[in-house]
């Protein structure tokens, strides 16, 4: 390893309570994840009567509104601190998991997926990972990682412990623990962050100036070409790994596996995303983003065209473990990327317009994907198409980067 980066053990300790505050929240944010929302799928589409596309509709429905409530409650970020931002969150966090709880009708779905969304997957991740790009400059990409390592987590561990739980508890009581654990995390981001500074103290002591030696605002990032140009690398992994995880439970039966099965290999998929995230943390540090970005989404063109193309758990598992190998940088990538490329001072701002179009690829996904499950086109034969979205993407990413990176500042 460089010299030149100090012992992860030491930077641990010095950093460990802003550290443990940010892995608590994105492990936080798992309940309102995906993986974690999907575990509930079969039940849910069981108790309201809904196909794979009606399913997908409403949990697009849900999703789409949580993109567009992320553009303005994003910006949030640079200017509360984060444990009182979380004061506000994890309550309506608690309350949405709740309202799953007591879901009557089908319609109820949409406005509970839309605070599932946007509190979990949304704000929660957000306010975490904008802490960490802000608190950190020199040594951000492995504060991402460690930070990160909540998602891997919740990964892990979640969908295999709640797919077990519900043979023995309502799926409904598993929502109302789900609430009571997000309010319990509260006195303790409070213990972690007693000594939390304002972004805009943060701001001045820590800035790291974009392009051009300077910070841009959001509204010059939205006039700028690189951050259209980005929105293919955004949305694929957004849309499309959201996918296999919503519609699990249809995968499983289409490769012959059980759905406790599929889960089961989860641990393998979180063991390599972690692998990656903090071998992509020290590599950020080491050679920055523009290096690293356009080959960061290479692993998922092999992982779509071999999850289509096998058979049985080993290949599924190898799909998976390649999938990963994205997922966990695109935990810690994006983030420092738009940091180390527009300036930290409007980060929060800046941010949450790129999690607005992430957040609308989970909405695409899901809709686009079960529109042609019911259409009879399974998901693994669907991804192959996938699979080439990721070639443009890698090559959309690289063109574009190849021209913005000049105009970096100098690194010291």
């Amino acid at each position: 390893m460089p010299e030149r980066l100090p012992a992860m053990l030491p930077f641990l300790r010095a950093n460990a309570a802003f550290l443990a505050a940010g892995a608590l929240l994105t492990f936080t944010s798992s309940w309102g994840q995906t993986f974690f929302i999907s575990v509930f799928a079969g039940e849910i589409r069981d108790e309201f009567g809904l196909s794979h596309g009606a399913w997908g509709t409403i949990y697009a429905a849900g999703t789409f509104a949580s993109a567009v409530a992320m553009i303005w409650a994003g910006q949030a970020t640079d200017i509360l601190r984060v444990r009182a931002l979380s004061l506000i969150v994890l309550p309506l966090f608690a309350a949405a998991c709740l309202a799953m709880a007591g879901a009557s009708a089908a319609w109820m779905l949409v406005p509970v997926v839309f605070l599932l969304r946007f509190c979990g997957q949304g704000m929660t991740s957000h306010i975490a990972t904008v802490a960490m790009a802000r608190w950190f400059v020199a040594t951000r990409g492995r504060a991402l990682s460690v930070a990160s390592v909540g998602f891997a987590l919740g990964e892990a561990t979640l969908p295999v412990t709640f797919v077990a739980a519900m043979a023995v508890v309502d799926w409904r009581w598993l929502w109302v623990l789900v609430a009571l654990l997000i309010l319990a995390t509260l006195p303790v981001l409070g213990r972690l962050l007693a000594l939390e500074r304002t972004p805009q103290a943060e701001a001045e002591e820590n800035q790291a100036h974009g392009m051009d030696g300077r910070h841009w605002r959001r509204a010059e990032v939205l006039r700028h070409w690189l951050f259209w140009a980005m929105v293919p690398f955004l949305l694929g992994p957004a849309a499309f790994s959201t996918a296999f995880f919503f519609h699990q439970v249809h995968f499983a039966e289409t490769k012959a596996l059980s759905h406790l099965g599929l889960v089961a290999l989860f641990p393998v998929f979180t063991g390599a995303a972690v692998a990656s995230m903090l071998l992509s943390g020290f590599l950020i540090d080491r050679f920055g983003t523009a290096r690293l970005m356009p080959l960061a989404q290479a692993p998922m063109v092999a992982a779509f065209l071999v999850l289509s193309l096998s058979s049985g758990a080993w290949g599924v598992a190898l799909g998976m473990i390649l999938m990963a190998l994205t997922v966990g940088a695109n935990h810690t990538l994006p983030s420092a990327f738009w940091a180390e490329f527009y300036g930290t001072r409007h980060i929060g701002a800046v941010k949450a317009m790129a999690a607005a179009v992430m957040v609308f690829g989970t909405a695409v996904g899901p809709i686009l994907t079960g529109t042609l499950i019911d259409a009879g086109l399974s998901f693994d034969e669907q991804m192959i198409g996938i699979a080439g979205w990721f070639l443009l993407a890698c090559a959309c990413t690289g063109l574009a980067i190849s021209r913005a990176a000049p105009l970096l500042p100098v690194r010291a």
